[in-house]
């Protein structure tokens, strides 16, 4: 489950040189496979036309519609078909009019590493695609949960500003301005997870499902979840009796400071575990896989996601570090410490 992100370069050669009438059309870059960067040219005033209107964004999730709102601001329509935590991601099915959308859209933004391969497959050759697993190297196989990585949010602003500048030229300042706002509440997003994981040392957790696991891991947090029930979750088929166990071993050792679950992913043997774990006095934070939709951005719902995560460990560690000191045993008389001076010098 734990796959090592790589970064890769955002300009890339992408599509062949097409001459028609002794007309070239443009090419792509990075994680996008990009359409023509320029409008068709019957007049002047239809050049302008065309410019001026908001460049047709479609996302198969809402993570990635809302990243593409924040850096084509003013200049992007941007719609999300999957647009809420009430829907099971693996399970969907695009409709009719979900595939009218994608096949109709100028840009369209999907996550990759099988996760939504429903949404690029209607994707034509004149649609610039821009997908998160291109950007930073994730197969089919990998966690792909990829939104919930910071190499993979900062790899996809960045294509998202070079294919909105490539198909609106004349706004390209309006969007590195839009790329740079993000930037600086990203940053201020690691800067928290900078210190989540300097007052936290140590802090570990077991899952549910994977969700959060590049989250997790930019966190600086050690995944105990045994092996056996991290597969089975990862397969989508129901844990072994053995890997039960050993997951209710994790948990009522309190080796894992925390449960994530992911509500989405609700099963008996998930049930099972979150009562565990309720049982054990182990903190259960849920984590869903869609945006719920009392976010408005990206950044927002996972610098909140960060402080609850940095409130739950504060809790947990104050609450073991009362069980670990030991009671007071009241007041001493004189003649008890005068004859065991060593022991009241201790204490």
């Amino acid at each position: 489950m734990k796959t090592a992100l790589r970064r890769i370069g955002r300009h890339a050669a992408a599509l062949a040189g097409i001459i028609a009438l002794g007309l070239v059309a443009g090419c792509g870059t990075g994680g996008s496979t990009a359409s023509p960067t320029t409008e068709p040219s019957t007049s002047s005033a239809g050049e302008t036309s065309a410019s001026s209107e908001p460049i047709s964004v479609v996302a198969s999730i809402n993570q990635w519609g809302s990243l593409a709102k924040q850096i084509g601001g003013d200049y992007v329509d941007v719609t999300s078909i999957l647009a809420s935590s009430n829907v099971e991601a693996h399970d969907f099915e695009a409709q009719g009019s979900d595939i009218a959308k994608l096949s109709k859209a100028q840009v369209v933004v999907a996550n990759g590493a099988g996760y939504d391969a429903w949404a690029t497959k209607s994707v034509t050759k004149q649609t610039a695609l821009v997908t998160a697993a291109g950007n930073v190297g994730a197969a089919d196989g990998d966690n792909p949960h990829l939104w919930f990585s910071k190499d993979a949010r900062n790899a996809v602003a960045q294509d998202l500003a070079d294919t909105f500048s490539k198909l609106r030229p004349d706004h390209r300042d309006y969007f590195d301005e839009q790329l740079s706002k993000w930037q600086t509440q990203e940053k201020a997003l690691e800067t928290a997870m900078g210190d989540f994981s300097t007052a936290h040392k140590g802090a570990t957790y077991a899952a549910t499902e994977s969700v959060a696991y590049y989250l997790l891991a930019d966190l600086g947090m050690k995944d105990v979840t045994p092996k056996g029930f991290a597969q089975a979750a990862a397969n989508g088929s129901e844990p072994a009796p053995s890997d039960l166990t050993e997951m209710q071993k994790v948990l009522e050792s309190q080796e894992a400071s925390l449960l994530v679950n992911n509500p989405q992913e609700s099963s008996d043997a998930t049930n099972m575990i979150t009562g565990v774990a309720h049982k054990s006095d182990v903190a259960v934070v849920d984590v869903t896989e869609q945006m719920p939709e009392d976010y408005a951005t990206l950044t927002d719902w996972i610098t909140a996601l960060v402080k609850t995560f940095d409130e739950t460990m504060d809790q947990v560690e104050q609450t073991k570090g009362t069980q670990d000191t030991p009671p007071d045993p009241g007041p001493r008389s004189s003649a008890t410490a005068s004859e065991s001076p060593s022991s009241s010098s201790a204490q």
